[in-house]
């Protein structure tokens, strides 16, 4: 399988509208790829706060609207990233949306652990309340944004669900950026599944991005990663290799708590 990562420049000064059409334009170029991935709440930017109010969108909105005409003239899977939903009873969160290459919005995950300690994202957004996974041709998905990678008990539930890559799209700063690489190879590593985590480059709201867009292995190998500036990252997934190394080295088999 064929996997495409753009990491996208997020910057204060490129409107949203204009920021939408040049994604779904990239989005476009990878059109020999099978699955391409977005970062975490690139039309407005992960730590926008005050914007977040004026930019959220439902989720048939122009974000939706134009990723979905994206992915249909590619025929590609598309992780969209994620939006600032605004739900029909009000509330906001922060929504991933995954379409089929025929355009379909096949799956929503609203993000479960909310960044910002009693503020921003943490007060500004409702959280979601289950994980989710996609049934792609070559591989099951577990979805999960940014923060959540703290967290190693969702993905041990994406585990459970039958979850073999993991896409977690991001909005993650350079000053943790060693955390962002150590964390990735950890959940791949503990799960023994591939990882696929896109952040975005540039600095918006004063808060520089820390790219380094990685493309991890079930057996923790970094297969390709990028720099700080804005690119596309590919790699290929032998995606047989997660039942391999489960069945070579089966310490799932050995867990005793969360059974």
């Amino acid at each position: 399988m064929r996997a495409s990562l753009i990491q996208l420049g997020v910057d204060d000064d490129e409107p949203v509208a204009a920021r939408r059409e040049r994604a779904a334009g990239l989005v476009r170029a990878q059109s020999g790829s099978d699955l391409v991935v977005l970062p975490e709440l690139w039309p407005v930017g992960a730590f926008a706060y005050t914007s977040f109010a004026a930019e959220a969108e439902p989720l048939d909105g122009p974000t939706a609207e134009t990723m979905s005409r994206a992915a249909r003239d590619a025929q590609v899977w598309l992780h969209a990233g994620s939006i600032v939903e605004r739900a029909a009873d009000g509330p906001m969160y922060n929504t991933s949306l995954v379409f089929s290459p025929t355009g379909a919005l096949v799956r929503t995950y609203r993000k479960i652990h909310r960044f910002g300690f009693d503020q921003g994202e943490a007060v500004l957004m409702g959280a979601g309340d289950r994980p989710v996974t996609a049934r792609l041709p070559e591989t099951v998905v577990g979805l999960a944004t940014c923060y959540d990678l703290r967290f190693p008990e969702l993905f041990r539930a994406l585990t459970d669900a039958g979850a073999q890559t993991f896409v977690i799209p991001a909005g993650w700063p350079e000053r943790r950026r060693e955390h962002w690489s150590l964390l990735a190879r950890a959940r791949a590593v503990e799960n023994q599944a591939y990882v696929l985590a896109c952040g975005t480059a540039g600095t918006h709201a004063g808060v520089r991005q820390a790219g380094h867009s990685v493309v991890v292995d079930p057996w923790g190998e970094v297969l390709a990663e990028a720099g700080h500036d804005e690119e596309v990252l590919t790699a290929v997934l032998d995606t047989g290799r997660v039942a391999k190394i489960r069945e070579e080295f089966p310490a799932l088999k050995d867990r005793v708590l969360g059974r």
